[in-house]
């Protein structure tokens, strides 16, 4: 009896140190950095252990437009979605602004155009060059647009943006040093050994100094720019953070399932 005795009570603490671990192990996933005095949420996703996964249409072939909503369709999976963060441009029907790939079907095909700059602005999504973030059998990626169409990976799942924020450890070179536009931007990073990591600024920031913590701070020789303005968005129950987009909701979310 003793020895059953210990062996429970043995069992138990094991039980009870793997539960603490995980729970520190998801609280960890995403932390609050400051980088030249702008503050962000930093979420890392380490390779292989994570189950990241893209969404756009729910059963009824409607976009989940909240970050709530795809988490009860998660729930109701009998999994938990213990991260989210809006993925990528979208039009004003929920759609994605291109190419957008889940479970390996091409939902939405890669967008090429060349928009017109209108007074002298060109709208985000065409600032070239843009790119694909993916995610397939050998990790996550992120190349130009064009690159991605010429090589044609096998992936799982992808979701077009723009511009890209840092191509081969080089910041794009469209960025201006010292640029006065400044708003809340969002983006996601492959980084060293292939982890992943989403940012989120909480303050204003410029597109130059955004890329600059991609490449100097979090280490990440390829970056892209997902959203910005009042579309950027985070959902991480450990933090208390679901938040919403003025915009009357997301397009393309990313979406970590445990």
């Amino acid at each position: 009896m003793t020895y059953l005795k210990h062996a429970v009570l043995a069992g138990a603490i094991t039980l009870a140190a793997t539960v603490t671990s995980l729970h520190q192990a998801h609280a960890k996933q995403c932390k609050q950095e400051s980088f030249e005095e702008t503050k962000y949420v930093v979420c890392t996703l380490e390779p292989g252990k994570a189950d990241l996964r893209l969404f756009w249409k729910n059963a009824d072939g409607a976009a989940y437009r909240t970050f709530s909503s795809l988490a009860e369709a998660v729930r109701a999976e009998g999994r938990t979605l213990a991260l989210a963060v809006n993925a990528g441009m979208y039009r004003a029907d929920f759609s994605p602004m291109g190419l957008y790939v889940e479970n390996a079907r091409e939902l939405n095909p890669a967008n090429t155009t060349k928009a017109e700059s209108s007074a002298g602005q060109v709208p985000n999504f065409y600032k070239k060059p843009n790119g694909v973030f993916s995610l397939g059998e050998a990790g996550a990626g992120i190349l130009p647009t064009d690159e991605f169409l010429k090589r044609r990976p096998k992936v799982r799942f992808a979701t077009q943006s723009g511009p890209m924020l840092v191509i081969a450890n080089k910041l794009n070179p469209i960025f201006i040093v010292g640029s006065t536009d400044r708003t809340r931007r969002n983006g996601v990073g492959v980084c060293e050994h292939g982890t992943v990591r989403f940012a989120i600024s909480e303050d204003g920031v410029n597109f130059h100094d955004f890329a600059r913590l991609f490449r100097d701070h979090l280490k990440c020789p390829d970056a892209l720019f997902l959203d910005g303005g009042r579309g950027v968005g985070l959902y991480n129950p450990e933090m208390g953070r679901n938040d919403w987009s003025w915009h009357g909701g997301y397009g393309p979310i990313f979406g970590l399932v445990e």
